[in-house]
């Protein structure tokens, strides 16, 4: 790949290139760089009419040359013709840079994907850029704010107040228009964590809370939504409770009422269980009289005692069976 010296006022720049926005601080950074030890990597270009050129990448080493007074600069001449196959090599060479925005690379990918002279699809992109297709598509989801939020979004994690990152927008993106960018909005004065705004987001799309409160809503603070978050959970896991401890209690009272069931019907059962082991009765015969007669003192003694168990056992189911005979005549 050759490297030439070409006039740096025969280089123009692509104002339809996907990176439009340059911190100024770096671009002095740059400078001084290039002023010390020269531009370390060259630009690239493709060939235009009249001799010209213009700029593939390269544009802040571009600029910064050019405001030094260099009257050339290396580049690498591109022979692509293809606009397709050149806007896809500008956002990714500027995906490994630093500073490409989250926003400046939402429009690229939504140009790519609605511009008829592209018309590419977010599979394609994926394959060609090496990112996954949800880092596409919520890029793109970016776009769906107003230009107030748009223009707090910065690259990185950090939470700044009067700023906004892409994983603190992310769970707002699909609340209606009318919650969504004044919500943003507060999460960005407040400098609300993604923790906290997830919990904030699911106050407005909990559907049984009207629009109206939610509305009404929009005129807290970060912190004030968050408490009521907080509140609004807890009643909701009490109500939730209290609903779960009524429900066992119908359940219990049907199994009262099952139990009784059960416990008539095991009374029957035992009667009949009873009737078929009592005999008929027949009086005592006079061998059983006489036996006693015969049987040692002692033998006697146990006879009488298992004798008045026997009998208060009988009288104390007898009472017992007399009670429910009374109980099922009367009802």
């Amino acid at each position: 790949m050759d490297i030439i010296e070409i006039q740096t006022g025969l280089i123009d720049e692509d104002t339809g290139q996907p990176r439009y926005q340059f911190d100024e601080d770096a671009l002095q950074e740059l400078m001084k760089s290039i002023e010390e030890v020269g531009l370390l990597s060259p630009i690239k270009v493709r060939t235009t009419e009249n001799g010209r050129y213009k700029i593939i990448y390269g544009n802040r080493r571009y600029k910064a040359s050019k405001m030094l007074g260099r009257p050339t600069i290396p580049c690498i001449v591109s022979t692509v013709t293809d606009e397709l196959e050149i806007y896809l090599e500008q956002i990714a060479e500027n995906l490994t840079r630093e500073g490409f925005s989250p926003l400046e690379e939402a429009e690229a990918f939504y140009k790519l994907l609605n511009d008829p002279k592209f018309s590419s699809s977010t599979k394609y992109l994926s394959g060609k850029l090496g990112k996954p297709e949800a880092y596409i598509k919520n890029k793109c989801d970016l776009l769906k704010f107003s230009n107030a939020v748009k223009q707090l979004i910065v690259g990185g994690t950090e939470i700044r107040e009067g700023k906004l990152t892409e994983d603190q927008l992310m769970p707002l993106k699909d609340l209606p228009m009318e919650h969504r960018d004044s919500l943003a909005l507060i999460m960005a004065r407040d400098g609300m964590p993604v923790s906290d705004v997830k919990k904030i987001c699911s106050l407005f799309k909990d559907k049984d809370i009207s629009d109206g409160t939610k509305s009404k809503l929009l005129y807290k603070s970060g912190h004030d939504l968050l408490e009521t978050w907080s509140v609004y959970k807890h009643n909701k896991a009490e109500r939730a409770k209290a609903a779960e401890t009524e429900a066992p209690a119908k359940q219990t009272k049907t199994s009262v009422k099952e139990a009784v069931k059960v416990t008539e019907r095991t009374i029957v059962e035992e009667l009949h269980r009873l009737l078929s082991a009592v005999t008929v009765h027949t009086p005592l015969s006079v061998e059983y009289t006489e036996s006693i007669e015969r049987t040692p003192a002692a033998e006697r003694e146990q006879l009488v005692t298992d004798v008045d168990k026997l009998i208060e056992s009988l009288e104390k189911q007898l009472a017992d069976w007399k009670t429910l005979r009374d109980a099922a005549a009367s009802s």
